[in-house]
């Protein structure tokens, strides 16, 4: 019964797999369409522009705030009448009569004013500027940096693709022999030279060769929905390389983290930025120099204007105790500029832990790249010898099936592992991108 559901479930994975469709792509028009279409990518280029808006909004340090407004009043109240009248310039003898200045009548003022206020001196200004700007940069270097890994993630990906239909390759291949064999066992059993326990061995070995070949298929599949879920793609179609898995040649000879490294770049960049605002804040403690100035226009009328005046001048502030605030303040950035050193140096030592490693996981995997190597050649010539003493009746089912099995497996071994070393080829070259 176990061997009939594992059949059905092999034939509909089959049929589903089938029914998709098949799209084949090279590794360029895959890294081309991730770099177009990708969320992260543009995720990063929007933190990007934020930074940017923040680094623009420092543009008050230098440019002037400009404010216009029109007001109507009307009002009863003395010293507001009389100064709305002396505004528009329309005061008389009589508006001095003391019964008039302490009881006036209804008085009416419409004002047009226009403020400009211009900063001078705002020096934990042009610190928290500088700050600003050295974040941006940084995320643009984070924004790269991204980049850099989603092209890191893609090889990684299609290689991953590559594999899966070797692996389905090499399932597909044990199965047809596992059939034949079973022609040839079935052709001796009713020869009298096996029994049925063999045939039932053989049977056992196809159904296990199938569950492997339909989990291979379901890894395919998922591979394929990785590279269109990086590609931002909703299809969810199959894809097919159109490059083999085969060994990359490589040189790892003088890699080394690089200090010009996107992301160890913005760790420097976020730290400087960090310098910056404990500057500024330390700052806030000298006064300020702003200019101000404004025109008004003024009538009884409503929109319209036959009295106008001026006013400019400057101001230096000067805040000079708000509790602790300031120093407070004052700590907690020199507290986040020193963690943020703390932090880059611990990064860069991580990264280069992470290098060594690499670099150890690379010699071994080329190291089991010769002895896998091996041990498929190996496997195939015994498989070879015992398939032709089985035919001939000379051999055991139970030899020919161990035979068949290690064979598989060895294949299996061999593609891992030459994906195991072109991967960590290319996760060296990821650490050590400048």
């Amino acid at each position: 019964m176990k061997n009939t559901i594992s059949i059905l479930y092999f034939f509909l994975g089959t049929l589903f797999l089938q029914a998709q469709e098949t799209v084949p792509i090279t590794k360029a028009a895959l890294l081309l369409k991730v770099s177009e279409n990708n969320i992260a990518i543009k995720i990063s280029e929007q933190e990007f522009n934020k930074a940017k808006a923040d680094y623009n909004q420092t543009n008050a340090v230098f440019l002037p705030n400009i404010s216009a407004s029109y007001t109507g009043i009307s009002t009863t109240n003395p010293l507001m009448a009389f100064g709305s009248k002396l505004n528009q310039e329309i005061l008389t003898q009589n508006d001095f009569n003391p019964a008039l200045l302490n009881d006036p009548t209804t008085t009416r003022n419409f004002a047009t004013k226009i403020e400009i206020q211009q900063p001078l001196i705002n020096l934990d200004g042009f610190y928290q500027r500088k700050a600003a700007k050295t974040k941006m940069e940084a995320m643009s270097l984070q924004a790269n940096r991204t980049a850099d890994y989603l092209t890191f993630e893609v090889e990684k990906s299609f290689m991953q693709l590559q594999l899966a239909y070797k692996a389905v390759e090499v399932l597909e291949f044990a199965l047809e022999a596992a059939e034949a064999n079973k022609k040839i066992a079935t052709n001796n059993f009713e020869q009298g030279y096996l029994q049925q326990a063999d045939i039932l061995n053989v049977d056992v070995r196809i159904t296990e060769v199938k569950n492997q070949l339909q989990t291979s298929k379901s890894n395919l599949q998922n591979a394929s929905n990785y590279l269109s879920f990086l590609m931002n793609d909703k299809e969810f179609v199959v894809y097919e390389p159109l490059e083999d898995l085969t060994i990359a040649p490589f040189n790892m000879d003088e890699k080394i983290i690089s200090e010009n490294r996107a992301d160890i770049k913005a760790m420097q960049l976020a730290s400087n930025a960090y310098e910056e605002m404990n500057k500024a804040d330390k700052m806030t403690f000298l006064p300020r120099l702003n200019a101000f100035g404004s025109y008004e226009i003024y009538d009884n009328k409503v929109f319209q204007g036959d009295a106008n005046g001026y006013l400019i001048g400057a101001q230096l502030s000067w805040d000079i105790f708000q509790g602790s605030k300031r120093f407070g303040k004052a700590q907690k950035s020199k507290a986040e500029f020193e963690q943020s050193k703390l932090e880059y140096n611990q990064y860069v030592s991580k990264s280069n832990l992470e290098l060594n490693k690499v670099k150890r996981q690379l010699i071994d995997a080329r190291n089991r790249l010769e002895l896998t190597g091996l041990a498929v050649k190996q496997s195939k010539e015994s498989l070879r010898i015992r398939k032709n003493r089985f035919k001939e009746g000379l051999e055991k089912t139970s030899d020919l099936l161990v035979a068949e099995t290690q064979f598989a497996q060895k294949q299996l071994e061999y593609y891992q592992t030459i994906f195991e070393y072109n991967y960590t080829q290319t996760y060296l070259e990821f650490l050590t991108k400048n």
